[in-house]
């Protein structure tokens, strides 16, 4: 199976169990997910204080690949903007999208406005 990229929004539907996170459990073990992103997730948990400890734990506890966000991906995010601004995607939104498209891989998300998206990357939408 190849590899697919994991939004914020997909691996928090994991970390809560919410809907849709099978779909992600099941390509975990392929996952990888870009710096930006998990900082993202990290930053969720730490608004909820209670949380933060044991978010960290199951993350770092997960088979996923951490991606560091370089000059290409940052490129690419910043082209993303102009296209994606309709949408009201964010920064993140946009790194995620940019990992995606510089490794030419599928990208896992929650959003559904991203399925309307035609930027020659495959989206999936978890639920």
């Amino acid at each position: 199976m190849s590899k697919v990229v994991l939004d914020a929004s997909a691996l928090m539907a994991l970390l809560r169990n919410e809907p849709g996170s099978d779909k992600v459990q099941s390509r975990l073990a392929d996952a990888v997910i870009s710096t930006v992103n998990l900082s993202e997730v990290l930053a969720k948990a730490a608004e909820a204080s209670t949380e933060f400890d044991a978010v960290k734990a199951a993350l770092w506890g997960l088979p996923l690949s951490v991606i560091p966000f370089d000059e290409r991906q940052a490129e690419i995010a910043a082209s993303l903007r102009p296209v994606t601004r309709s949408l009201g995607l964010s920064l993140g939104d946009r790194c995620c999208l940019a990992l995606g498209i510089a490794e030419a891989l599928p990208v896992m998300t929650t959003d559904r406005d991203w399925s309307k998206l035609q930027l020659g990357v495959k989206i999936h939408v978890i639920r």
